[in-house]
């Protein structure tokens, strides 16, 4: 089912948190929260709107990076009834598709829920001081089109890592919803 997050929350202090990658190393949010901000981006490995994008991603990421912006990426999925989203799997999926940021199991599902993070992929804009300035898609293009693309997270956190604030008007995530355990909605 198709889900749209809510608007931005613009000053939303983003709440730290400490979470380990396939391989068991830690990455601790505001260890990665620099000069420029950062982008943290909810994915999952089965959710086709993130295979429609995967590459793009990986590609303006590392646009990003050398702008000086840091970018995590969290996987939020009950991996247990959704096994393509479990840790050896989301390796491979980071190494098929070049990412070059750490991508990170929230096994507990407790920074999708302190983030209210709805669907994947969703994307959060922090400035340096950790206060969220946008919440939106990678661009506006469909997924069918991606020469019309408008580049709207590239261009967006570039103006946050510039000004520390995101543009007043934001485009919704849209995608697959975050699939939680037991009885959470």
């Amino acid at each position: 089912m198709l889900l749209d997050t809510p608007v931005c929350d613009f000053g939303w202090k983003a709440p730290d948190f400490t979470l380990k990658d396939p391989e068991g190393k830690s990455f601790r949010m505001s260890d990665h929260l620099g000069s420029k901000g950062l982008l943290i981006a909810f994915i999952c490995n089965h959710c086709p709107y993130v295979q429609a994008i995967a590459n793009r991603l990986a590609e303006d990421v590392r646009e990003l990076q050398g702008l000086g912006i840091n970018v995590l990426a969290v996987m939020s999925n009950d991996y247990r009834d959704y096994q393509i989203d479990s840790p050896p799997y989301m390796a491979k999926f980071a190494r098929d598709h070049g990412f070059t940021f750490p991508y990170l199991v929230d096994e507990d599902q407790s920074v999708g829920k302190a983030y209210q993070a709805v669907c994947t992929p969703d994307f959060f804009g922090l400035n340096k001081d950790g206060e969220l300035q946008y919440r939106g898609r990678i661009d506006d293009a469909g997924m069918g089109n991606p020469a019309g693309r408008t580049r709207e997270l590239v261009n967006t956190m570039k103006l946050i890592a510039e000004t520390g604030a995101g543009p007043e008007k934001q485009l919704p995530s849209m995608g697959c919803s975050i699939k939680w355990s037991g009885n959470y909605n």
